[in-house]
Order: structure tokens, then sequence, then C-alpha cells
């Protein structure tokens, strides 16, 4: 059995991981397009706001993030990052914003708002998808499996586009109740080529610690005892989760002998800031 992980973490200090690549081609369009201002939608620790504020700001782009939820007091680590990146925040209700997919209700969201790009939540649509289906491309070919976590299922559906049935690929759920995103990464991929099947992708949902954001004891301990061994850091939402399962898997032998697996490090070690606890156990703080 071998477990190798690929490191995106380290691509960018800011815009990290697999949001560089949702991202790049976007901001691209955006500039060919004349847009100046972007606009976008996540939560109070989304790696996407944060990625988006400083993507704005290196590149010169307004940016405005519509947010999940009441204002709060204090804002989080993420959002006092992009606020200092210069970010307007707009704050909307949790009902109001679960209907953001929906094209008249992002409009009317948006319109105070134009002329903005608008990027999705997590940054996953068609370029975004088709970027990330590039870089599978790129990766090594003397592997069995290729792993990444799942928050909107955009990067996976990119690896397995890209991978084209060359590769088994697998997505690890961070949300509960993630098997939703079968049927949103088959819409990605169809929107992608409607005439390819792909039949060898697969989600593993039941590694979730209680749903996105949670962070158990058993998920802390994993992440110091890799970080100690390893000198790797890993946050709780996504990879750290991932990486958690795959070990767990392994240990239970659900892979099959001499299997060869490459893990997606996606970045989003920002996270970490929302997990004061676990930074000071890791002597980060």
């Amino acid at each position: 059995m071998q477990l190798s992980l690929k490191r995106e973490d380290l691509n960018d200090a800011t815009i990290q991981g697999n949001k560089w690549l949702k991202l790049k081609p976007n901001l691209e369009l955006a500039r060919q397009q004349g847009y100046k201002k972007l606009l976008t939608f996540g939560g109070c620790y989304s790696n996407h706001i944060y990625a988006t504020a400083a993507a704005g700001q290196r590149f010169g782009f307004e940016t405005i993030g519509i947010i999940r939820g009441p204002e709060p007091k204090q804002y989080s680590p993420t959002l006092q990052f992009a606020q200092k990146a210069g970010m307007q925040l707009h704050f909307i209700d949790r009902s109001l914003y679960r209907k953001i997919s929906e094209l008249q209700t992002q409009q009317a969201i948006s319109r105070p708002f134009q002329p903005a790009y608008i990027l999705p939540e997590g940054g996953s649509n068609a370029l975004a998808v088709s970027s990330c289906a590039e870089y599978a491309r790129s990766l090594p070919q003397d592997y069995d499996i290729i792993c990444c976590a799942c928050g909107t299922g955009g990067t996976l559906a990119g690896l397995i586009q890209g991978l084209n049935h060359s590769k088994k690929v697998i997505g690890f759920p961070v949300l509960k109740g993630g098997d939703f995103l079968y049927s949103d990464i088959q819409s990605y991929l169809s929107a992608g080529n409607r005439h390819q099947s792909y039949n060898n992708w697969s989600l593993i949902s039941d590694y979730h610690f209680g749903g996105y954001g949670r962070c158990t004891s058993p998920l802390e301990n994993f992440i110091i005892e890799f970080y100690q061994q390893q000198e790797i850091l890993l946050e709780p939402v996504y990879t750290g989760k991932m990486l958690f399962a795959l070990f767990d898997l392994i240990e239970k032998g659900y892979f099959q002998k001499n299997t060869r697996i490459l893990a997606i490090h996606s970045g989003g070690i920002q996270g970490l800031d929302g997990f004061p606890r676990l930074k000071a156990r890791l002597n980060l703080t």
C-alpha cells in the first residue's frame, strides 16, 4: 500500500490550493469582459471568500462577499482577513442564502452591486471544472486512485473529467449528508461533455465528523499526530478529514493490497484560524 500527498497547500500563501485553480480562469474572463468588480458567496469561514478577497487585492478587482447568516458581533478570522483585503461584506438571512442557486434569487441579490462578475459559492462553475480537469492531466500517472475532499464537488468533477477513466477517483464530502453531491457532480460532468459517461468515481460520505466546519477530538488528535510525524499542516475542514478517512480505511483493509493512492492537499490552511484550541495544541499561536 502506498499513500502519497500532492502538496497544493504550497502553491500560494493566500490564493491557495484548488481555490487558485478555480479562480484563475474566471479572473481571466472577468478581465477580458471588462469587469472591475467580483461578487461571490460564502460562509464566515469560507476558503473561497478568503481566496477571492486575496485575489481581488492582488489583481486589482473590487470584491463583494455575500455572507450567509446575520452579521456577527465579532468577525471570524476569515472575514477579518477579507475585510482588510478590501472586500465589502454583506450579510443575508440563511433562508434567502439557501436559494442563491436559483437564478432569479442570485440576480436579485447581486443587482445593487452591478456591474460585477459573479463567482458561485465555492468558486465551482464550468470554467473552474475545466481548469481542474487540466490540472488532473498534469498529475503523475503511477497511481491507481486519486482522492480529494469535497465541498461543492467542482474539483472532484474536474479530476474525473481530466483523468478520463484512466484512474479511479474518490471524493470525501465534508458536509453531513454529502451524498447529495452525486447529482451536483454529475451535472458538472454533463455540462462539460454531454456525450461522455464516467463510472470511475465514487464518494465516501462517512467522514464528515458532524458536518461542515466541525472538528471532533479524534480528528484533532489525528491532525496533531500527522503534523508531529510528517511536519505537514492539515486543517480540520477539508484535507484533515480526507486523510483521517484514508488512514482509517487503509487500516480496515478497504483497499486492495499494493494499491497506490495519491491524495490532493487542497490548501485552506487559513481554516486553522477558526480552531484556536487546535492551533494552540499545534504550537502555532
